[in-house]
């Protein structure tokens, strides 16, 4: 069994069912362990758009990171997300933040996220439920990539994981 780290994030519909739905579609194929608080979050790229709601989520799996992505894809399109430019409003964004400490890098799909350092909007909740994990390539602690960020602006703490959990 693997641990892996997944983002979750929705901007469109009920954001908070979205969140609900997607960790139970999620706990059908592997076995959720902890998640983190909810953050309401400014868009980044695309700015003229809803909010999000992001939440980030530790697993323990079976699954290889390639079927961990198609579960990911498949849970995105069974909650109505279509295919769309980059940074698109949607209703639900399964991303594979980490899988153990493995580093993989094929061209549909690169563990650990490639822009993973540089969110605010995966740290901050990442942080809350897994601080000292240390990234494999760039070696440092989640807390430390997160304080290297500086000011944390546009991630604001929404609801405790249970306002999730509970609706699942």
């Amino acid at each position: 069994m693997a641990t892996a780290y997944l983002g979750l994030g929705s901007n469109l519909g009920d954001r908070r069912l979205n969140l609900a739905r997607a960790l139970e579609l999620i706990s059908r194929r592997a076995a959720v362990e902890k998640v983190s608080s909810v953050y309401e979050t400014e868009p980044l790229g695309f700015t003229e758009q809803p909010k999000f709601l992001n939440a980030v989520c530790r697993i323990s799996t079976s699954l290889s990171p390639r079927e961990l992505l198609l579960m990911a894809k498949e849970i995105e399109a069974a909650l109505g997300r279509e295919p769309s430019f980059r940074n698109a409003p949607r209703p639900i964004d399964v991303d594979i933040l980490f899988y153990g400490d493995e580093v993989v890098s094929c061209p549909d799909l690169r563990v650990p996220h490639p822009r993973l350092a540089e969110r605010a909007f995966v740290l901050v909740p990442l942080a809350e439920i897994a601080p000292d994990l240390v990234h494999p390539e760039l070696g440092k602690s989640v807390t430390e990539l997160l304080s290297e960020l500086g000011t944390i602006s546009g991630v604001y703490k929404w609801a405790g994981a249970e306002e999730i959990l509970s609706r699942r």
